[in-house]
């Protein structure tokens, strides 16, 4: 029972804390308008050079743009603690330390499953692009199962908080590579060999296929193995990511820089 409300009440109350002080204003523009204007970015060019369609773009960067809290949040949840120089109470807890970090990445994966839900919803009936109505309910699998993806990445993002200064550069740079390698806006069989291997071991990238052929109409169990693909993807990033936080952790206390900005 101690472990199950350190799991979910500690990360809630996290987050609360990461979060509880923004203001609307705040959260608005930057994860539900910045998305949105990403999308039509991308719609615009496409339609301009003639590319792919405007359903290609929209799916694309709507899934991908949930990297914003999925990485972000989930390394400030660890390196934020540091900064404020409070990440030292929280190890000396008694707390399991699997319930305790992994609990703080449930609310991330919710919020990042709704960045991209709200984006792909706005972006796609601001062009017009045509869904199935049977086909969201797959579709909201295939989002929240990439939200998790890419909250394990951030994970590994977040373990190296303990010891990083500075971790929104690489968040920043991370999202950028998501941005390329994903096929969220060049068809990832367009891309060089070499880069194409790279994007199979990433998040988003099978999830992203598997919500573009259900918007196309095809039924869950075409797409079973990508939504399966992207799951383990995210399985294996958060045991590293966790791995990585817990040899962090034996790193700061051997330096003592559990609490240096």
């Amino acid at each position: 029972m101690t472990s199950a409300r350190v799991f979910f009440f500690g990360g809630i109350a996290s987050y609360r804390a990461l979060f509880g002080w923004l203001s609307p204003w705040v959260f608005i523009p930057s994860l539900l308008v910045a998305p949105v204007f990403q999308i039509l970015l991308f719609v615009y060019i496409g339609r301009s050079a003639q590319l792919e369609s405007d359903e290609f773009y929209v799916i694309g960067n709507a899934i991908q743009y949930a990297a914003i809290p999925c990485l972000f949040a989930m390394t400030h949840l660890i390196a934020g603690e540091r900064f404020q120089q409070t990440l030292g109470y929280i190890l000396i807890t008694p707390a399991r330390r699997l319930p305790l970090f992994l609990g703080r990445a449930l609310p991330v994966v919710v919020n990042g499953f709704f960045v991209a839900a709200f984006s792909l919803v706005v972006g796609g009936a601001i062009v017009g692009m045509q869904v199935p109505a049977s086909a969201w309910g797959p579709i909201a699998l295939a989002t929240a199962v990439s939200a998790f993806s890419c909250t394990g990445l951030g994970l590994v993002n977040a373990g190296l908080g303990f010891v990083v200064r500075e971790t929104s550069v690489l968040s920043n740079i991370i999202f950028g590579l998501l941005l390329v390698f994903t096929g969220a806006n060049v068809p990832v069989d367009q891309l060089p060999r070499w880069m194409q291997i790279v994007s199979e071991g990433m998040p988003f990238t099978h999830g992203i296929e598997a919500v573009r052929r259900l918007a196309d109409g095809g039924a869950l169990a075409d797409v079973w193995g990508l939504i399966g693909l992207e799951a383990l993807i995210g399985v294996v990033y958060g045991a590293g990511g966790y791995a990585l936080i817990r040899a962090m952790e034996v790193v700061g206390r051997r330096h003592a820089t559990l609490e240096r900005a």
